[in-house]
């Protein structure tokens, strides 16, 4: 009875039971339905994302692929085209404003002017790395013409041609190799507002010639030039004066031609030590049959050792001739010698005695001495400022400066 009536109740309870479980499965596979949906959503969003991203990797690779090209086309282009070049022209120049206040003392006047002594420009053309021209030219106390203090002057105008690994030749209108400040006179570069009266009364700076000349080095501490040019052109009415006898290249003389050598060593730092020859076969151009020919022997010495510096030189004129003997001008020389204290990049100080004679053939009191001392601030390297004294003693009869000289200079 017991085992029928358990039987019975399982027989009735198992609808309900069987209906239970048939909706706890029906929510489990809808859930999974769900699951299932949404998967399949997040499996289309992703083809769809992989899809956009291979579109968007195929347009990147076509825009590489075009930029490499324009690159590539790019370079081709500039590959044909030639690089810019250097510029062949060069500019330069140089200048100095000098005022003199000095006093005559033969006479008490007194001489205080103001003078733009030069105006100088640089021009150079280089036609190859080989061949090259060079050019100078200068205004000489601010105005030029009839009835005015200056002139235009030429002094350089030359073409340069390096015919073999550090030699060259050149033929033009050049400075002649002597002395030191003849080829390089740039106010930065040298003591004192005025130029030393040695080289400027005995070389006689600045002067150049027309001719072809060899300039080159050997030996590395060597250092040489020969030119054949146009010679100097002096009178008896000039006292066969050096200064007096340069011809400018201005519808010169050509009669009777000059040589001119020069050899420097250059083998310690800081030293310069330098020997010029010059012959001319007639130094009157063939116009006076009482003079002749001439020799320029000169020698200088310039060093420079941190703060102190050392500049000397000697320079002796020898003239043939009866015209020439005849007033002592057949032996007209000169010599100076520089000390120099450098004590910064802005400051120098110098003292230089210098010794001239234009008629030193004769025993007749015809020579000049000058001392000067001064001062050189530089605010650049090529900018200055100089403030010297001169104390001059001259020949009986002949005026003698003595006084104050400012000037300022430059170049570039």
């Amino acid at each position: 009875m017991k085992r029928f009536l358990m039987t019975a109740m399982l027989v009735a309870g198992y609808p309900a039971f069987a209906e239970a479980q048939s909706e706890e499965v029906r929510a489990l596979i809808e859930a999974q339905q769900q699951q299932i949906e949404l998967l399949q959503q997040q499996l289309d969003a992703t083809r769809a994302s992989l899809q956009m991203l291979s579109e968007r990797v195929e347009s990147n690779t076509q825009s590489s692929e075009e930029a490499n090209e324009k690159a590539e086309i790019l370079a081709d282009t500039m590959d044909s085209q030639p690089a810019p070049a250097v510029s062949p022209v060069k500019l330069g120049g140089y200048g100095e404003l000098h005022v003199n206040m000095l006093d005559n003392q033969l006479n008490g006047e007194s001489k205080n002017e103001l003078d733009l002594h030069r105006f100088v420009l640089f021009y150079q053309h280089d036609f190859t790395d080989r061949l090259r021209f060079n050019s100078e030219l200068e205004i000489e106390h601010a105005l030029a013409g009839d009835g005015k203090p200056g002139e235009v002057e030429l002094e350089q105008a030359y073409v340069e041609y390096d015919w073999a690994q550090n030699h060259s030749f050149k033929a033009g209108v050049f400075l002649v190799p002597v002395g030191i400040l003849n080829e390089t006179h740039e106010p930065p570069t040298f003591y004192g507002t005025e130029r030393n009266p040695v080289e400027k009364n005995i070389i006689p700076t600045t002067w150049w010639e027309g001719g072809a000349a060899l300039t080159g080095r050997f030996a590395d501490a060597f250092r040489y030039d020969f030119g054949v040019h146009s010679g100097l052109f002096t009178t008896a009415e000039d006292g066969y004066a050096i200064r007096a006898g340069r011809q400018k290249t201005a519808k010169a003389r050509f009669d009777s031609q000059a040589y001119t050598g020069r050899l420097r060593w250059l083998g310690i730092p800081g030293l310069e030590l330098s020997a010029s020859v010059q012959y001319q076969q007639d130094i009157t151009q063939e116009t006076d049959p009482t003079a002749g020919g001439a020799w320029l022997y000169s020698a200088h010495a310039a060093f420079q050792r941190k703060h102190f510096g050392l500049r000397a030189l000697y320079a002796d004129w020898s003239l043939d001739g009866a015209g020439p003997q005849a007033i002592g001008a057949d032996r007209q020389a000169g010599w100076y010698v520089e000390p120099s204290w450098r004590f910064n990049s802005s400051w120098g100080v110098f003292a230089r005695y210098n010794q001239w004679d234009n008629r030193a053939g004769n025993a007749t009191d015809s020579e000049y001495t000058q001392w000067d001392v001064g001062v050189n601030y530089w605010l650049h390297p090529n900018v200055v400022f100089k403030l010297d004294y001169q104390d001059q003693d001259a020949p009986a009869g002949k005026s003698e400066y003595d006084g104050w000289n400012l000037g300022v200079g430059y170049q570039f």
